[in-house]
């Protein structure tokens, strides 16, 4: 057994001898290589791609043993991206940098380790991240608070999180240049959090909190600074961005425009317009105010107005396609037609033909492991409708993980298999479906046409629609 394990891990470890020794050799002061490898265990692809600002730099491909290894002669300082599909994760390099990382697919971001120069740095980051994310998981509850208890919650979170920022900080000693991405994985949780508050509380509660909020309360905002490039595809910026912008929509009208209409989106192109100079921010913070739309508002004519507004303003061609093909996809959900074919498995992984249970009024919701308190909450009510609501059936599905993770989970939780189905392409699914969001809920007739594809589980008014 002690034999087996040291054949099996010797040549990661002389990897990463390697990686340490080609870390302490003297650069020249122009040499900006940097390596970067790694193994990855229950793959579910051939190769990792590594990406800078959504471009692919490279796609670097696993050897017999799920090792792969990569050394780029030239690597300027910063935020990198790499994936194994369907996850992705984060990797900021300094110059001359040699990082090894150490994962397993099954459960990506908790797996994660760094290692070798700049290791500290980027471990850091995972465990923000990870605090963040847990932090995230209690929130739903939170959300229904006052403003005095809200405000509580979120500044005892934030304390403890900057506690250990400060530490961390203390302890590695990084400079200015990635503490500001160190600050801002701090910063933009909490800023977002109070950016939701608003809207989640009315969401969920149907009062609107706003004239509680304290005159100061959105005073984080003066802090950002929203042309900055290394934020330009950082997830928590463009979040943090995409909330506050529903809110400025809202204050600027009085609350005169319906949240997510045609003319508030329209407000809020308008003011990433102005608000954002730095032209590549600007067009992916366009192209997620679109996005967002387009998921939810489904009038013809209204989407079509949105995207001619969209197009007059964004000036990325690849990003303007995007946009164009999700799009396609939702005028293929629209009221009356049918959905698109997926292929779906059931727990003992045969296909199954989703028209063929489709024998009443239907209810489709999608969860993933990835998002654990969701996945318990959105199971929960939707046992609470089934009681109420014996005329529909309402099946569970799956997304975004593997077949054996799924299998493991039905278990582990206890779901009833009968009704839970996994969906085997998770990029079919979310460009057929256009699945972007884990509260999205699919109604269909009897006869299998939509009712509404774009219905969303936690909407106070949901069970209306099954009236």
């Amino acid at each position: 057994m002690i034999k087996n394990y040291i054949t099996h891990t010797l040549p990661l470890y002389l990897l990463i001898i390697a990686c340490f020794t080609s870390c302490k050799k003297e650069f020249e002061a122009d040499d900006y290589a940097a390596y970067f490898g790694g193994e990855v265990q229950n793959p579910q692809s051939n190769y990792v791609v590594f990406m800078k600002d959504n471009e692919v730099l490279d796609t670097i491909y696993l050897d017999k043993n799920n090792r792969f290894m990569h050394k780029f002669d030239s690597l300027a300082p910063g935020l990198y991206t790499f994936k194994h599909d369907p996850e992705y994760q984060y990797v900021y390099f300094d110059k001359n940098d040699s990082l090894m990382i150490r994962l397993n697919a099954i459960d990506f971001d908790n797996s994660i380790v760094f290692c070798g120069r700049g290791d500290e740095k980027n471990n850091f980051l995972m465990e923000m991240y990870l605090k963040n994310e847990e932090d995230k998981a209690t929130m739903y509850t939170v959300f229904d608070r006052n403003v005095p208890s809200f405000l509580k919650n979120i500044d005892s979170s934030f304390a403890i999180r900057k506690s250990f920022y400060l530490k961390r900080k203390a302890e590695i000693g990084w400079d200015t240049t990635f503490d500001s991405l160190a600050k801002a994985s701090l910063d933009f949780h909490h800023m977002t959090k109070k950016e939701i508050y608003p809207y989640a509380h009315q969401f969920r509660t149907g009062i609107n909190i706003r004239k509680a909020l304290p005159k100061n309360y959105y005073a984080h905002r003066k802090e950002v600074n929203y042309d900055t490039h290394e934020m330009t595809n950082y997830s928590p910026f463009i979040k943090y961005v995409s909330m506050m912008l529903n809110n400025m929509a809202y204050e600027k009208n009085k609350g005169n425009l319906v949240e997510n209409s045609i003319e508030s989106n329209i407000e809020k192109l308008n003011l990433t317009k102005k608000l954002i100079k730095n032209e590549k921010t600007r067009n992916v913070v366009l192209n997620n105010v679109a996005l967002l739309y387009l998921l939810e508002d489904q009038n013809m004519y209204n989407n079509t107005k949105f995207i001619e507004r969209y197009l007059e303003l964004s000036t990325d061609v690849a990003l303007e396609k995007e946009i164009r093909t999700i799009y396609t996809a939702v005028q293929n959900l629209k009221v009356g037609n049918t959905l698109p074919k997926i292929d779906l498995v059931n727990a003992k992984n045969e296909t199954v033909n989703l028209s063929s249970l489709i024998t009443k009024p239907t209810v489709l919701y999608f969860w993933t492991t990835h998002a654990e308190s969701h996945m318990a909450i959105a199971h929960q009510k939707i046992n609470e409708l089934h009681k109420k609501h014996s005329n529909f059936n309402f099946i569970a599905i799956n997304i975004d993980d593997t077949q054996p993770n799924w299998n493991d989970a039905l278990k582990k939780y206890k779901l009833n298999s009968h009704f839970e189905l996994h969906a085997t392409d998770f990029e079919a699914i979310r460009n057929k479906w256009v699945i972007t969001k884990i509260h999205r809920i699919i109604i269909l007739n009897a006869d299998g046409t939509i009712k509404n594809g774009f219905a969303n589980l936690f909407d106070v008014n949901f069970e209306n629609q099954l009236q």
